[in-house]
């Protein structure tokens, strides 16, 4: 067996006539050399690259996974966009148009009228409050009577085929008539095809201005 006596009087430049177990030992060193600089002179990139495709491939395979969930539940998704636009369309139905506004109004009036109150205040709004597609108009009123009857005339305001709603409702005593109440009603209507495009054009020209 070879020493460290042995080893240092090999002469390096006859490595073919060394024992086996230092040419083995040398053969090992330059291939561990030789794959050493391989990687880090070129194998580290193409590794990377690899490891990219992989990660690519990965991200691919999950989006093409989803779509494809989608494309599966794409009849799913249209019954349900049907369905909104005919909940859409029934309560759009519930909207007065411009021109049955006055008859509303008329309609809250008679609604009070025929449970025996008397209007102290019918204010409606100089201006509406105009949304994407509808407006609303707040209308102020004060009417008296007795409990049960207000109670009776705020279950007719809701029952009315079009959209009211009473706000900001307050009872008080009345002198001579039992109980007056303050409210807001307010109602709504959809805009028309011409107050939808000025509308749309408003909310354009605002979004350019940012």
């Amino acid at each position: 067996m070879m020493n460290l006596d042995d080893l240092r009087r090999l002469d390096p430049k006859q490595i073919g006539s060394w024992p086996v177990l230092p040419k083995l030992g040398v053969l090992l060193l330059t291939f561990a050399v030789i794959i050493t600089g391989s990687y880090f002179l070129d194998w580290q990139d193409q590794i990377e690259a690899i490891d990219a495709a992989k990660r690519t491939e990965l991200a691919l395979r999950d989006t093409f996974i989803e779509k494809k969930k989608q494309a599966l539940n794409l009849d799913a998704y249209r019954q349900q966009l049907s369905e909104i636009e005919k909940a859409f369309s029934t309560l759009l139905k519930q909207l007065p148009s411009k021109s049955e506004m006055e008859a509303l109004l008329t309609d809250i009036n008679q609604a009070g009228l025929g449970r025996g109150l008397q209007f102290e205040l019918f204010k409606p709004a100089a201006s509406e409050v105009v949304s994407d597609f509808y407006a609303e108009l707040p209308i102020t009123i004060r009417v008296t009577g007795s409990y049960h009857d207000l109670g009776a005339f705020a279950s007719d305001i809701s029952k009315l085929s079009r959209i009211v709603l009473l706000n900001d409702v307050n009872l008080m005593l009345a002198k001579d008539t039992g109980l007056a109440m303050d409210a807001v009603a307010k109602t709504y209507r959809y805009l028309d095809e011409e107050e939808l495009a000025k509308q749309k054009k408003s909310t354009k020209d605002a979004a350019a201005k940012k």
